[in-house]
């Protein structure tokens, strides 16, 4: 059992799946702050819930007075990490590599804090980039590639699937472990990083780093990955009919994001207030126990200090009191719900109620918006759709705009532009 706080705490809320040496590592952090990193692909222009998990244990961290590194791919995004993947990454150019990581440096700074006027303070932001693209390939192959094994390489459990599945495995995806590892010791000799953390998908890249870092310095550090986080029902966190659950508003409204949350299955609440908020343990817990139409007011404090950690407490309140109005008190047309734009030729013409509902991104195809208004499901303006052929105008707008509504939970503002 571990006697840090860090650990103490990360291991009470479910957040370690594997660690290279528990103990060793409790010691290091019991004699002293510690520094440690995550490392994030730019292959988005913002993070989302998939990454929480990561980005919890960074906050943690700093929580706790350790220093936090966030590491942006840029050097490593231009080869794409072949884990878990069925085929190879499209590569992106500079300029979308560039503007991910502003997005992505955006996300993180809602949830940990970094310090521009003084760096050594706060935690740091840090691009392979800076190191990668000075890299000699021949002084790469005698520096690092000797400390590889093929045959180990092989044997890591993201290459075996691949060929398993005899899918095409390029060498240029091949050297992302090699340059990954490098990564490790860069950040060992540049700030003192000991600890690498990441997804249990990235335990044989992680542990590679940790290899070749006692190899060429004859330094210990140590690796620690969170569990593969997924709904009672066996659906993958953070994904939804529409897609990923971004965390940056820009790219997903705060409302929106509530509801994410809020729409958690019964089973998980406890669960993901301990992984997901600022809680105390002991009450995320108690919470989690509750049924009933009490477990419905334990979700709405999940999505409320998710969303705080997130998007700020005035935000996250804000989209709280717009849920009660909208399904408590029934309200009409919030501020706050999510809006959509449609050619408003296209409901000067009408437009036949499934497809207003593929328009409002509440249904993913025809045949899915067939079948939600059939159940009786598809509201429009508040009223039930019974057929779903029923054609909507411009005549039917509402304060300008349709309310179109997924079930008793989901809803969006379609405006006409």
């Amino acid at each position: 059992m571990p006697k840090s706080p860090f650990l103490l705490e990360a291991q009470a809320r479910g957040l370690i799946f594997q660690c290279t040496d528990l103990e060793a590592l409790d010691e290091a952090m019991l004699a002293g702050p510690v520094t440690a990193y995550v490392g994030f692909d730019p292959t988005a222009d913002s993070l989302h819930v998939g990454n929480a998990l990561s980005i919890m244990m960074l906050r943690l961290l700093q929580k706790h007075g350790h220093r936090p590194i966030a590491l942006m791919g840029g050097g490593t995004a231009k080869i794409g990490d072949p884990s878990f993947r069925d085929e190879a990454r499209s590569l992106m150019t500079n300029e979308t590599i560039a503007d991910n990581i502003t997005g992505i440096e955006q996300s993180l700074r809602q949830f940990i804090t970094f310090n521009d006027e003084d760096p050594a303070s706060g935690a740091i932001l840090a691009n392979n980039a800076d190191w990668l693209d000075r890299l000699s390939y021949i002084n790469l192959l005698q520096d690092v590639g000797v400390h590889f094994s093929i045959s180990r390489m092989l044997s890591f459990e993201s290459v075996k699937q691949r060929l398993d599945r005899e899918q095409g495995l390029t060498f240029l995806e091949f050297n992302y472990s090699i340059l990954q590892s490098y990564d490790f010791r860069e950040l060992n000799r540049r700030h003192g990083a000991v600890l690498q953390m990441g997804g249990s998908d990235q335990w044989g890249n992680i542990v590679a780093g940790i290899d070749l870092t006692r190899r060429t310095d004859g330094k210990q550090v140590f690796g620690l990955t969170t569990p593969l986080v997924t709904t009672s029902s066996g659906a993958k966190m953070g994904k939804s009919a529409k897609g990923a659950t971004w965390v940056r508003a820009e790219k997903l409204p705060v409302f929106e994001y509530w509801q994410f949350w809020r729409n958690t299955e019964d089973a998980d609440v406890g669960r993901f207030l301990k992984m997901f908020t600022d809680l105390p343990v002991e009450e995320c817990e108690r919470l989690g126990k509750l049924d009933g139409a009490q477990i419905n007011e334990a979700k709405k404090i999940l999505a409320t200090e998710a969303t705080a950690i997130c998007h700020g407490r005035a935000a996250a309140e804000e989209a709280a009191e717009t849920a009660r109005r909208v399904f408590e008190q029934g309200g009409a047309q919030a501020a706050a719900l999510p809006e959509t734009d449609l050619p408003a030729n296209l409901l000067a013409e009408g437009l036949p109620a499934f497809r207003i509902f593929q328009e409002a991104g509440l249904a993913g195809s025809g045949g899915e918006a067939r079948r939600l208004i059939r159940g009786g499901g598809g509201r429009i303006n508040d009223d039930v759709v019974s057929d779903e052929n029923q054609t909507f105008t411009l005549a039917d707008l509402k304060d300008g705009m349709l309310k179109v509504s997924s079930g008793k939970k989901k809803h969006v503002l379609i405006r006409p532009v």
